[in-house]
């Protein structure tokens, strides 16, 4: 399947081409296919490639693996948008990098709403919890949610997962002022099971493997 039907299938939601691990050469390859926004999960890898790539002017870099506090000072300003803000903590420490940079970030924030020991993300409740301190942080826009479902042997067994982070979505809109965290997006689906999410309500999907074949081994 080309680019341009896997942007089709996932219409209107944007393709978040995922792009850790593979050279630069095939991020430019796929950029003069049409793609314009890449994904990225270690902070060094991504702002090496955007370096390496500085040539081409509108492609839009995300970070979206996970962030420690004490790299919030490389992240903060480099990015079109952070997905993987999963702490309180985590926000106020790339808060803090932007008033000293004076700069904005946009950021998403990572719910696990299976409780995986294994991923990180806020717990549901202590989202709502921390919601009216996440939205009084300067310098930092919250455009989302972003999550990563458990794997499962068929893509429509996550569905009930994306349906529950669009319902939360919602939920904070409701009690947001939108011209500074305009809420309108939602960060899920991969590969595997990108056609279930954008059925239910995906403006994000997250695509590798469909996208740039096998994933290198880390070095």
């Amino acid at each position: 399947m080309n680019l341009a039907d896997i942007q089709k299938q996932c219409s209107p939601g944007q393709v978040l081409a995922v792009s850790k691990l593979q050279p630069a050469e095939k991020i430019r390859s796929l950029y003069q296919q049409g793609q314009r926004h890449f994904g990225e999960n270690y902070v060094q890898e991504a702002l090496d490639k955007m370096e390496a790539l500085s040539d081409l002017p509108d492609i839009a870099w995300h970070l979206i693996g996970h962030l420690q506090k004490n790299k919030a000072k490389y992240v903060a300003g480099k990015f079109s948008l952070i997905h993987s803000v999963d702490s309180l903590d985590l926000a106020k420490a790339i808060s803090q990098q932007c008033q000293k940079k004076n700069v904005d970030q946009n950021i998403l924030i990572q719910v696990n709403l299976a409780k995986e020991e294994t991923k990180s993300g806020f717990d549901k409740d202590q989202l709502i919890k921390d919601w009216p301190e996440l939205v009084l942080l300067p310098q930092i826009h919250i455009f989302g949610l972003m999550t990563m479902p458990p794997l499962t042997e068929t893509p429509d067994e996550v569905r009930p997962y994306f349906r529950e982070l669009s319902d939360l979505l919602q939920i904070l809109r409701a009690q947001t002022n939108q011209s500074i965290h305009p809420l309108t997006e939602l960060s899920m689906g991969t590969s595997h099971d990108y056609q279930v999410a954008v059925a239910e309500g995906a403006t994000i999907v997250r695509l590798g493997t469909i996208l740039f074949g096998e994933r290198p081994p880390k070095m």
